[in-house]
């Protein structure tokens, strides 16, 4: 049996990175991935990089303006094949970045626990035990599939990850689900050019954001074409030779629809891969869901092994798995004093087109809890640089504490608010009045100067 310093269990953002920094201190070191598909992790191969170059190149096909089916079907086919060659190229150096290491053991296989310090590892070829003094757990998540009939037996079902596979584009997609992975796909495979209809079995659209920016949203979303029917209850999905028929009920009437569709992507939200994992062999508790429980420092309930990513349940972005790699290595390495309570609060982006950011509170959920609240509203329209690049939709909303001048939260839905909205974030992390960004100078024309307005009371 072979003894390694560490074992990392998943080749994630978090894992890597923490095994690179390892490695670089002369220990050794054992990386378990599953799947040769998966080196560098959910990100840059079923996530973060391959969606968003698909939404940028479905933008290009917009404004090509392409007529027919068959011309966008044809762009949206070499859109595919520059996707898997980005794709392709980061997962091998990924690969390589950590395989030069000669104290760094990579396999490719299943692991799970025997116990708390030994991982039995399914190749394609063999199984076999190995054994660290830590363990560090970045499985990730995977799509959940509900238990609605024919779902699997289905050839036209797909999820996030084998959506972005398929080669030939849908002329008639359904999406069950309106969560931000569902907003994603509906806005990018709109602007390839497919009919696209979203179903959602709950009343309120974006229930999780403000009244006024998910209204504005939908609006937006609806004249790219996306169709949206709440209160859907999805009861059956049927194949035919040349269809699939999407079966469902309206909860108000209890009136029953159908919908023809040539694709159906499944993004009802994404479950921490532990199923196979095998963590109470390690002492390693789960809670009802299969997230790992962790304390603040990442440790789990076996004290020598750590989860990071999507594993542990939380927000699920890569640059949160990032941060938890730089929580462990503080307390590896540093004073141990980080957690996961430093973060707070956290900025998230949804790509659609334009995208939707937001950091902090919303005016209802600052007022739920007690703060005093002054709130501004404007149409994107009114900034130069909208204008100036041809793209006007969207509404930025700002929450400040009255009492105190801080700001308690911001909401962009505007071009380039992914990027925008990183300024709004440093402000409140160094606990800067709202005076800080609306008297800062910002070049012009530019998205960051409607924070002279935007913060403007």
């Amino acid at each position: 049996m072979e003894h390694f310093d560490a074992i990392i269990i998943g080749f994630g953002k978090g894992g890597k990175t923490l095994a690179l920094d390892l490695a670089a201190r002369g220990e050794k070191v054992a990386m378990v991935e599953r799947s040769a598909d998966m080196y560098g992790g959910t990100c840059i191969n079923i996530a973060c990089i391959p969606t968003k170059a698909l939404i940028h190149r479905a933008k290009i096909a917009e404004y090509l303006s392409l007529k027919t089916f068959g011309e966008k079907a044809a762009f949206y086919r070499r859109a595919i094949q520059e996707k898997n060659a980005i794709t392709a190229d980061l997962r091998q150096k990924n690969f390589n970045k950590l395989n030069a290491y000669p104290n760094v053991e990579i396999y490719t296989g299943l692991g799970a626990f025997l116990s708390s310090h030994q991982v039995e590892v399914t190749t394609e070829k063999n199984r076999f035990v190995i054994e660290g003094d830590r363990i560090f757990i970045d499985t990730g998540a995977e799509s959940i599939i509900p238990p609605i009939r024919g779902i699997r037996e289905s050839r036209r079902v797909y999820t996030s990850s084998s959506l972005m596979e398929l080669e030939e584009l849908p002329e008639r997609l359904v999406i069950i689900g309106s969560g931000y992975i569902g907003l994603e796909f509906a806005s990018m495979f709109a602007g390839f050019g497919s009919k696209v209809v979203v179903l959602e079995n709950k009343p309120t659209f974006l229930q999780q954001e403000d009244p006024i920016v998910a209204d504005t949203v939908k609006r937006v979303l609806e004249k790219k074409g996306i169709e949206f029917r709440l209160n859907a209850e999805v009861d059956s999905i049927t194949d035919t030779d040349e269809e699939s028929v999407v079966g469902y009920r309206q909860v108000v009437d209890q009136t029953e629809h159908s919908l023809f569709a040539d694709a159906i992507l499944v993004a009802t939200g994404r479950l921490a891969a532990t199923e196979s994992l095998n963590p109470g062999a390690a002492g390693v508790r789960t809670d009802a869901q299969g997230r790992i429980l962790v304390d603040e420092y990442l440790q789990t309930t076996a004290p020598h092994i750590r989860a990071m990513g999507d594993v542990k349940g939380g927000a699920q972005f890569t640059y949160i798995s990032l941060d938890d790699y730089r929580i462990v290595r503080d307390h590896l390495y540093g004073p141990g004093i980080r957690n996961t309570r430093d973060r707070e609060p956290i900025v998230y982006s949804v790509y659609i087109d334009p995208p939707l950011s937001r950091i902090g509170m919303t005016e209802q959920q600052a007022i739920a809890q007690g703060y005093e609240v002054m709130s501004k509203t404007i149409p994107v329209e009114t900034i130069p640089r909208a204008r100036v690049m041809g793209n006007t939709d969207g509404i930025l909303k700002s929450v400040v504490d009255t009492r105190t001048g801080k700001i308690l939260g911001c909401t962009m839905f505007c071009l380039d608010s992914h990027e925008v909205i990183n300024t709004v974030a440093l402000a409140m992390k160094a606990q800067m009045s709202y005076l800080f960004l609306r008297d800062q100078i910002y070049t012009h024309p530019s998205m960051s100067e409607s924070f002279n307005d935007l913060f403007s009371f």
